[in-house]
């Protein structure tokens, strides 16, 4: 590993361990994007094991920003738990049929998500 390397996960590891768990979520929303942003470039280069490792990425922050979800402290929540749920089912989707179409959908689902938690969470940081 190179020291721009080394010096770059460093400072990643430090950014998630002293951020706020609003900060962590626009962290993994960033991350969302930026893996189906990854994904949509591998499939259109037809890259399948890299858009197949961006795909199963984005599963796994979707799943995590799920199980974080505490509906009993929010119940209005239920409402993105159920975005959730249907995101998870056209990522697994987009990534057994090598659909960019279903990748683009999930990619236009979660910009405006990362963008009102980014907004939230800057309002929370002022606060």
């Amino acid at each position: 590993m190179t020291t721009t390397a080394a010096l770059r996960r460093l400072y990643t590891n430090d950014s998630v361990t002293t951020a706020s768990p609003n900060q962590l979520v626009v962290l993994l929303y960033n991350r969302l994007v930026k893996d189906l942003a990854v994904a949509l470039v591998g499939l259109e280069r037809r890259d399948v094991e890299g858009s197949h490792r961006a795909l199963r990425h984005a599963q796994e922050i979707v799943s995590e920003l799920s199980s974080s979800l505490d509906v009993s402290v929010w119940p209005e929540g239920e409402g993105l738990l159920a975005l959730y749920d249907y995101l998870q089912d056209r990522l697994v989707h987009a990534n057994v049929t090598k659909s960019a179409a279903l990748v683009a959908e999930a990619l236009e689902l979660v910009e405006p998500l990362r963008e009102a938690f980014t907004t939230a969470a800057a309002t929370a940081e002022a606060s």
